[in-house]
């Protein structure tokens, strides 16, 4: 190969690299806070991995403290909190939900599934299909309805 050829594909070349990264930009990672004796957790945790996220396990005694310190009212509590891009991740909400609401950037305290639902990600309850809501907590701690399963 010549010096004229090999600086002519250089050019192509670098730029589909730089395409490629580009189009593969990566989804943020998720930080869970949860006790280590909880598998319900574990299996969200496993979801979220399962979708593409890169998730860490920060094990805790109470993860009711980790809600309060990142500012989610007590009445959107489950049994585990996490935060992604600056939200806060309340319960066992779907990994699509998330996708959607760092798509969407809406100004916000971030998502939550209250409780734990039986048919929600990680809870995965055979058979149950029962009804839940994700909800999308605003900055004065008030919801709406992010998304409603099944959908």
């Amino acid at each position: 190969m010549n010096r004229r050829h090999f600086i002519r594909h250089a050019g192509a070349i670098a730029t589909l690299a730089s395409l490629s990264v580009f189009a593969a930009s990566p989804v943020p990672e998720v930080q869970v806070f949860k006790s280590p004796s909880c598998g319900c957790c574990g299996s969200w945790v496993e979801h979220m991995r399962a979708a593409g996220f890169s998730v860490k396990v920060t094990e805790v005694v109470d993860a009711t403290a980790a809600r309060k310190r990142l500012g989610l009212p007590d009445r959107y509590g489950s049994c585990h909190t996490a935060t992604v891009a600056g939200y806060v991740l309340e319960g066992h909400v779907p990994a699509a939900e998330v996708k959607r609401l760092l798509a969407a950037k809406p100004k916000a305290i971030g998502l939550a599934v209250p409780g734990m639902p039986p048919s929600a990600p990680g809870m995965d309850v055979p058979g149950r299909k029962d009804p839940y809501e994700v909800l999308l907590v605003d900055a004065s701690g008030q919801s709406s309805v992010f998304a409603r399963y099944p959908k």
